[in-house]
């Protein structure tokens, strides 16, 4: 399935990425490089190849140096920057930019994650989703379940629980926080007025109302060392 011509996407690259430190002392965490590529490149790339129309990237740590790469990039003319002066927190930047949207289907991530995946097949998923589901969730399987968001689902694959970063979870399936929304997801969001984490805020309420895609290419938090240096080791051998 090809993507729905003028898909946008919310890129999600302010965080500090403090368990990254002191690589990310003077790096944003978002441009930390995998082989040589910093993270926010590997996105572009593979949104923008993909037939994603535009993507907004918001900014708040080390600033200067995510815009300088936006405007670098060959992508330029596609990228829009937002900046804020403090963290919004995920669910607070996607509140905050809700027009830039213009009430369509859109894509958001984290992208301070390395991940690989056909966008083209996590959309035709979500085409396909079942009655009543507003969103489409990645999923990937995790070493560190209690780290994570755990997924539970039903038969048809409706997550119909979230048990998030809890000690004993049901499962290793997790929330990759990695998203194709519809604009419902406003409605939720103003139910949940000062919600500041997607993931912990509003993901855990709409219980029953997502769909998932599971990502069997590759998906990481590398927001350790240690997995940081493991992304390094793997990513050459994932097929872009």
């Amino acid at each position: 399935m090809s993507i729905p011509p003028g898909t946008r996407a919310l890129l999600l690259a302010g965080g500090e990425g403090t368990r990254l430190r002191p690589l990310t002392l003077t790096t944003p965490k978002c441009l930390v490089p995998i082989r040589g590529t910093p993270l926010l490149g590997i996105w572009f790339d593979l949104l923008f190849k993909a037939g994603i129309a535009r993507a907004l990237v918001n900014t708040s740590y080390l600033p200067d140096q995510v815009t300088a790469f936006c405007k670098a990039s060959p992508w330029a003319s596609r990228i829009d920057l937002v900046h804020e002066t403090a963290l919004l927190g995920t669910a607070g930047t996607l509140r905050t930019n809700a027009d830039y949207f213009a009430g369509g289907t859109f894509f958001m991530a984290h992208a301070d994650n390395l991940s690989r995946f056909s966008v083209e097949d996590f959309f035709a998923a979500h085409a396909a989703r079942p009655e009543g589901c507003e969103g489409t969730m990645m999923t990937f399987k995790t070493s560190r379940p209690k780290d994570c968001g755990i997924v539970e689902m039903d038969s048809r694959g409706v997550a119909v629980a979230i048990h998030e970063k809890v000690e004993n979870p049901p499962g290793d399936l997790a929330n990759a926080a990695v998203f194709i929304l519809e604009p419902t997801i406003f409605r939720a969001l103003g139910d949940v007025p000062l919600a500041t984490d997607f993931c912990r805020d509003i993901v855990p309420r709409l219980a029953g109302r997502w769909f998932t895609f599971p990502n069997t290419v590759y998906h990481r938090d590398i927001g350790s060392p240690e997995s940081y240096a493991r992304a390094q080791q793997e990513f050459e051998w994932i097929d872009p």
